[in-house]
């Protein structure tokens, strides 16, 4: 004996149409407009629907018909995992978030590592839009996302046609920073972060800001540059340890290679680009046995929770607005981008 049990196919809207005795565009109406039908036609409506067990339209053929999903998408040159293990990034996710709730929105995470399959993820995602993590300059997934004609904002650049930005003026902030904590330093160094994809660690010296395919630490290098320049101080003198990962123990690994030198020419000030790479090098400073401010000064940048009680002097920064404003764009809630608020925040760090 055949002991399957033959399953009913899944009731239509036309079935409902049926049993309702109404026209199959009332009951769309009922269950996507139903301000647009009688609350008689709606009750028949629900109640055959109800018999039937059918439980409204196909949202995702709804969305292929009608080009939208009411998602939007978040592009990561980081690793996923990125998002959810740094500070500055969760801060920015979650300003995104707070604005899909305002558009009963989702949000939908895509690598962008570069490798295959990645263009055609973010190209054919089922999204309206989309917002994308700062990443290289000539990065090809700009131009996919460009030929979408969706609208979509990149955070921290590079700049691109056709898509929206949402960025400090990262040169004035390194200009205004470097400053600070070049107050009484003669041997400032820098610690930066990741150059390019292959995120290899270096320890140069004469560095070119343009060499960084990445606008953020391009764009601090030529502040930091102009900084102390005006110091009347030599950048040809200044060594840059380039980090692998935006991680305080490879701030600290880094601040240890360029610090442990002879007492004559140890540096005196670490302009690090961001707050975990200026606390691994507060954690460095102490083991070498140095006080911070008067050994070595140490700024940082982003003013994370931790970066207070470290007393760290750093470039304050909101990520949780620009992500809701970028999120707030691309959905259509607002007009235009609105410029970044920033201010430095002095504490012990420096002197």
């Amino acid at each position: 004996m055949d002991t399957r049990v033959q399953r009913s196919s899944r009731p239509t809207m036309a079935d409902v149409a049926k049993a309702a005795g109404v026209s199959v565009m009332s009951v769309s109406y009922s269950f996507a407009q139903p301000d647009r039908v009688s609350e008689s036609t709606r009750s028949k409506v629900f109640a055959a629907a109800e018999e039937l067990g059918y439980s409204g339209p196909n949202r995702a053929a709804q969305s292929l018909r009608s080009g939208k999903f009411n998602n939007i998408a978040v592009v990561f040159s980081e690793k996923l995992t990125y998002a959810f293990e740094d500070a500055v990034a969760r801060r920015f996710l979650s300003g995104i978030a707070d604005a899909c709730l305002d558009a009963n929105a989702g949000l939908m995470m895509l690598p962008n590592s570069g490798r295959p399959g990645d263009l055609d993820r973010v190209r054919d995602a089922a999204v309206d839009g989309y917002i994308v993590w700062t990443t290289a300059i000539d990065d090809p997934i700009l131009d996919a996302i460009a030929g979408t004609g969706k609208p979509a904002c990149i955070q921290g650049g590079p700049v691109h046609e056709g898509l929206d930005l949402v960025a400090m003026d990262d040169i004035e902030g390194a200009v205004a920073i470097a400053t600070v904590g070049l107050v009484g330093s003669t041997r400032p160094t820098v610690i930066s972060v990741p150059w390019d994809r292959e995120r290899r660690s270096d320890i140069r010296m004469d560095v070119a800001p343009e060499e960084a395919v990445f606008p953020v630490p391009r764009h601090r290098l030529t502040g930091y540059v102009r900084a102390v320049r005006d110091a009347g101080l030599e950048w040809n003198a200044v060594r840059v340890g380039i980090a692998a990962v935006n991680e305080r123990s490879e701030g600290a690994r880094l601040a240890r290679l360029l610090l442990d030198v002879p007492a004559s020419r140890r540096p005196d000030l670490v302009l690090a680009m961001t707050d975990e790479l200026a606390l691994g090098a507060l954690d460095a400073v102490r083991e070498l046995g140095c006080a911070a401010p008067d050994d070595v000064a140490v700024v940082g940048w982003d003013d994370i929770e931790a970066s207070a009680t470290a007393g760290l002097t750093t470039v304050r920064q909101s990520l949780f607005d620009q992500g809701r404003n970028a999120a707030r764009v691309v959905l259509g809630l607002d007009e235009r981008v609105e410029p970044v608020e920033w201010s430095i925040r002095r504490r012990t760090s420096t002197r």
